[in-house]
């Protein structure tokens, strides 16, 4: 995390007294700069896209309530993301204790120990600035996680010097307490053992934990956050009802509203300006594609929707389709070229295991579908544009015998020169480029007029025939 300002001057007790600083705890410091940011209009969650008018608010709403928060929602919708974003929404510099084991705060210590250094040395206790890059912690939960890592262990060292079982100091300690004056996150809560769990009971309300049997009271000043997916509370544990009655507010996450909020998203997170020296173009109606094709995924009786279908789908969708652009530049000479219907082909290497089938048949079942619901997804953009009807004139050419062969071996030079053996095809391809605002360059052509083809094919006006990795398109 980048650091805008140097820390404070003040080093001792005393001269941080004499600063005018004034204790708060983390959610009344987490309340205040939400406040701030409302009042100056600055984004609370630059960059996240779709969610300022559903999951933001309620985000808002939980901090400002001093909530501790869970984000329920299917793979993919931004949950941790959006948990990591949290710590930027704390103040950059917070005075911690110096020589305490955990951070405290110097003029008003909740523990024990901080206590202890405040009485013995007074203003005179050192103290450092904490950055808020250190106040953030972050455990995926796992069926193997113990209340030894979350919470702590007796020290028997340290109970053999004489110290007392119920002192905090005879503790190890583990993550929550290492957390104190910051936000803990628990990923995937639901994988947590309920006995786990359970624990976690008082640590969310009366701040005070049991370590083999022994109370240890702990006055944790701490900001919870957990993320689950609502799959996980059948497949794989629950969350357990108490628990959930403590977390104040549980906000649910979703996939894109909207095409135009999915392509936003694709964009800003797939790598598709690549470096291998070739410039890849990619026509906005090719990632309509892709976001139609997850769409229609997720609405698919034949895929598990309880699993979803996550949005890095269509982010791997593009830079595979981006790559197989790339390579056949390369393989056929071109420093330029734009993506088209034979690229999409590569995309189910990229789909498989993102989508999960209801009922799986066969090695080949994911394939197929993957392929179906690609088919439905270029039918459903192209009749957008036009109308396949509008193309009879070409259709009726292909019925006299007229066999045209494609590829993605096929170079842009080719491709724009076979379609000049298509009497109207150049005229029909050019008037779809204009009807889309593309400018009708060599590239643009070979791509809009694979599209054409491939839209004919599965509006059942042309079949395909495919050997050897070349496709032909005859009546």
């Amino acid at each position: 995390m980048q650091l805008n300002s140097d820390p404070p001057k003040a080093r001792t007790r005393g001269q941080l007294g004499q600063s005018g600083y004034r204790p708060c705890t983390v959610k009344e410091e987490l309340r205040r700069n939400v406040l701030e940011r409302l009042r100056n209009k600055t984004p609370l969650f630059p960059g996240m896209t779709g969610y300022d008018e559903t999951v933001v608010p309620e985000i808002i709403n939980g901090i400002l309530s001093r909530h501790d928060i869970l984000f329920l929602g299917l793979r993919g919708q931004a949950k941790t993301r959006m948990i990591r974003m949290l710590p930027n929404l704390l103040d950059e510099w917070i005075p911690v204790l110096a020589d305490s084991e955990l951070p405290d705060d110097p003029i008003q210590p909740r523990l024990s120990m901080g206590k202890r250094i405040v009485a013995e040395q007074g203003d005179e206790a050192l103290i450092r600035w904490m950055h808020r890059s250190e106040r953030f912690h972050e455990k995926l939960a796992t069926p193997d996680v113990t209340i030894a890592d979350l919470i702590g262990e007796i020290d028997l060292v340290r109970h053999a010097q004489g110290r007392f079982l119920s002192d905090e100091s005879t503790m190890h300690f583990g993550l929550i307490p290492r957390t104190n004056r910051g936000i803990f996150a628990m990923n995937e809560l639901p994988d947590l053992a309920p006995k786990i769990q359970v624990g976690l009971f008082n640590v969310l309300e009366e701040r005070d934990v049991q370590i083999r049997g022994y109370p240890i009271r702990l006055d944790l000043d701490i900001s919870m956050v957990f993320s689950a997916n609502p799959e996980d509370y059948t497949n794989r544990g629950r969350i357990v009802t108490p628990l959930k009655d403590r977390i104040g507010s549980v906000i649910r996450t979703h996939y894109p509203l909207n095409i135009r909020d999915a392509i936003q998203i694709t964009q800003d997170h797939a790598w598709v300006a690549r470096d291998g020296g070739v410039t890849v173009n990619i026509p906005p109606y090719m990632f309509e594609i892709l976001e139609e094709f997850v769409r229609l995924a997720r609405n698919s009786p034949h895929i598990n929707q309880a699993s979803g279908v996550s949005v890095r789908c269509s982010i791997t969708n593009a830079e595979n389709l981006v790559s197989s652009a790339e390579r056949r530049a390369l393989l056929c000479g071109e420093s330029q070229v734009t993506t088209r219907m034979d690229d999409l082909a590569f995309v189910k290497a990229s789909s498989r295991g993102k989508i999960e089938l209801m009922l799986a048949e066969g090695d080949t079942a994911e394939d197929k579908l993957i392929s179906s619901v690609l088919g439905e997804a270029v039918k459903g953009i192209f009749n957008k544009v036009a109308d396949p009807a509008d193309f009879e004139d070409l259709i009726d050419q292909f019925k006299s015998g007229l066999t045209l062969e494609v590829g993605d071996d096929v170079s842009t030079a080719t491709m724009v020169e076979n379609f000049g053996l298509v009497k109207g095809m150049k005229s029909a391809v050019h008037k779809l480029c204009r009807e889309m605002e593309l400018a009708t360059t060599d590239g643009n052509v070979a791509s809009v007029g694979e599209f054409l083809l491939e839209a004919l094919y599965v509006n059942n006006r042309l079949s395909k025939a495919s050997t050897r990795g070349k496709q032909f398109f005859r009546k």
